[in-house]
């Protein structure tokens, strides 16, 4: 059986759908899988071994080019190496209308939440099959039940495995242990101030180990800049690929981050992984994994970087006991 994922964005979204594809191959090891992604995130995508092509949009970039003759091209050439593929089943996995009418161009059947469930109900007026699944649950719960009514199973919910693994590369020249700070996100409100990232770096350079801190845009390099003045250790990353940041994070004795995709993927790698949340609720989309942990500025109290160092200090005991044990 051939089925095609249709999560394209956000990044935290995507690696949200990986323990999803990790019952799937347990409970069906006849399927295979390929993914329709945003470009963006096609690097991410592809650090899981069992998905084959990858199929990239950019609907981002589209929407402010609506009417130039590249965009159609592009959508065209998408929905012709869609239905080139041939697949027995779509996953709409996101529950959107742009990610449902992204399904609908493979022109085949189309399994996604039903009107109850979907983020916007208007997508499932695309969908063939249509699955209730409580919008009160974690992200990665339902899609791991959504693939299961999908593709008929039951997934073993005490198990969580991503099934990623870092790539090969990693950062040269630094020896002994990192620790890779994740300053950057999208909104002002989810930022954790510079002095407190400041203040983390010295506490990992007390322990014997190397912040290590990276940028991809402007705001984010000043950022790291000051990081890295205040902390001469700090390894400062050049603005790099998906990929090579992914292999710096995969690497590390532990990680802290801001709410922000990368902070997902270190805990989908099974990292000692500290995430501070100072805007939003972790409840239903925060980071999950067997060594991640999320600290919460409720009304009135802050996340400080003594409570974080802690806190990481904890996971890395706690992963350390676990190898142990299963030595």
């Amino acid at each position: 059986m051939k089925v095609l994922i249709v999560k394209t964005s956000s990044m935290g979204d995507v690696i949200h759908t990986f323990p999803a594809v990790e019952d799937a191959r347990r409970h069906r090891p006849d399927v295979s899988f390929d993914w329709c992604v945003e470009e963006a995130f096609a690097g991410i995508v592809g650090l899981h071994p069992a998905i084959g092509k990858i199929h990239t949009v950019a609907i981002r970039r589209w929407r402010k080019r609506l009417f130039d003759s590249d965009t159609w091209r592009e959508a065209t050439n998408l929905r012709r190496a869609l239905r080139a593929c041939r697949y027995d089943l779509v996953i709409d996995a996101q529950g959107l209308l742009k990610s449902a009418l992204v399904a609908k161009q493979a022109a085949v059947p189309i399994a996604g939440f039903d009107r109850s469930s979907a983020r916007e109900p208007s997508a499932t007026w695309f969908y063939d099959r249509r699955y209730a699944v409580p919008r009160d649950l974690h992200a990665i719960e339902r899609t791991r039940r959504l693939f299961g009514m999908a593709l008929g199973y039951q997934p073993d919910l005490s198990e969580l495995g991503s099934g990623i693994v870092p790539p090969a590369d990693g950062l040269t020249g630094v020896s002994g242990r990192t620790a890779v700070l994740l300053h950057g996100t999208s909104r002002e409100d989810k930022k954790w101030p510079v002095a407190d990232w400041i203040e983390t770096a010295r506490l990992v350079v007390d322990r014997q180990m190397t912040p290590v801190v990276t940028w991809s845009n402007e705001a984010e390099k000043a950022v790291a800049e000051a990081i890295a003045r205040a902390v001469p250790q700090t390894v400062l990353v050049p603005k790099s690929p998906l990929a090579v940041i992914a292999a710096i994070i995969g690497r590390s004795a532990f990680v802290v981050g801001a709410d922000t995709g990368l902070t997902h993927l270190a805990s989908a790698f099974g990292l000692p992984t500290v995430a501070v949340f100072l805007a939003t609720e972790p409840g239903l989309t925060g980071p999950r994994g067997p060594y991640a942990s999320t600290l919460l500025a409720t009304s009135g109290r802050r996340v400080e970087p003594a409570e974080v160092m802690g806190e990481a200090e904890r996971l890395m005991e706690r992963q350390t006991l676990g190898q142990t044990s299963k030595n």
